[in-house]
């Protein structure tokens, strides 16, 4: 037993000098990242750099964009955060760029919620920079819909035919399972046909466009969406057609065909009686002639039966 002490001190010895061996290969292999990640204060140590590599993350990414946050002010995001966005599929430096912006514009943003925004598919630099600069959608939008402009009715039946410049701000907290941009441009719309709709007179809506715009911002278009509307402009507004005037020639068309109809049912329904009337005359005088026909015989029959004499 004591002969493989020797033999088993010398194989602990050979396997440590081989982990040594790889460690330092290792070591060697992130040292130009440690001394990075060490003189920008990126806080990431050679041995986490070693467990990156072991874990399949690529120490490059987290390095360059740990110190990408550290230098703009981010230092409260751990490590560990980075590399569990990465091994989820995230695009980490995407995040870290977006939150870099949200952090220098003053907007609340934190690792979590852009974290969740870019698993969810949602381009977070662009909802970012689209709640710094607002974004200007077209309502209705041509390329889409197909129709150029928006058609309501006023209350004298007079069409117009409106079109809106909707200015939408990202809202971050509410872009993970928020409405998207199809969803204003519908709720706009409806707003604003609904808008001319309750107008009493269409020249109402043409001395005062706003009325529209003030009708639908009203209304919190944009509850539950990914966006928040700032303002409604109206671009353009033309008068169309005169529905009311065209509903009402309809309406007395329609009205007179009824009374036609209906003409036409009495006229076939005195015809139809004057038809029986004459049957029946028919058919009573056809009852008068049987009668006279009877007549001589109830006469012979009397004259048989002695009951009628000459006289």
């Amino acid at each position: 037993m004591e002969d493989l002490w020797p033999v088993v001190a010398f194989a602990i010895g050979g396997i440590g000098i081989l982990l040594g061996i790889v460690f330092v290969a290792l070591f060697a292999r992130y040292f130009k990242l440690w001394i990075q990640a060490f003189s920008s204060r990126a806080k990431i140590g050679p041995l986490a750099l070693v467990f990156m590599s072991l874990r399949k993350v690529k120490p490059s990414v987290i390095v360059d964009t740990k110190i990408m946050a550290v230098q703009a002010g981010l230092t409260d995001i751990p490590t560990q955060a980075f590399e569990a966005h990465y091994l989820a599929g995230g695009n980490v430096h995407r995040v870290v760029h977006a939150l870099i912006v949200a952090h220098r514009a003053r907007i609340d943003l934190d690792w979590d919620t852009a974290s969740a925004i870019d698993l969810a598919g949602r381009n977070i630099i662009s909802a970012v920079e689209t709640s710094v600069d607002p974004k200007v959608i077209d309502c209705p939008d041509p390329k889409k819909s197909g129709r150029p402009t928006l058609d309501g009715v006023a209350k004298d039946g007079i069409q117009l035919k409106a079109r809106a410049r909707v200015t939408v701000r990202t809202n971050l907290s509410q872009l993970v399972g928020g409405a998207t941009e199809e969803t204003i441009i519908a709720r706009v719309g409806e707003g604003i046909v609904s808008a001319i709709g309750s107008c009493e007179s269409h020249k109402e809506v043409l001395a005062n466009p706003s009325v529209i715009a003030r009708n639908v911002l009203d209304r919190g278009l944009d509850t539950q969406t990914a966006f928040s509307i700032v303002s409604i402009d109206i671009a353009d507004i033309d008068v169309g057609e005169n529905i009311g005037a065209r509903l009402r020639v309809d309406q007395a068309e329609a009205d007179m065909r009824i009374a036609q109809a209906l003409a036409e049912e009495r006229r076939a329904e005195a015809v139809a009686s004057e038809q029986e009337m004459i049957a029946t005359t028919q058919e009573n005088q056809a009852k008068v002639v049987l009668a006279e026909a009877e007549i001589p015989l109830a006469m012979a029959d009397s004259f048989q039966e002695g009951n009628l004499r000459a006289v």
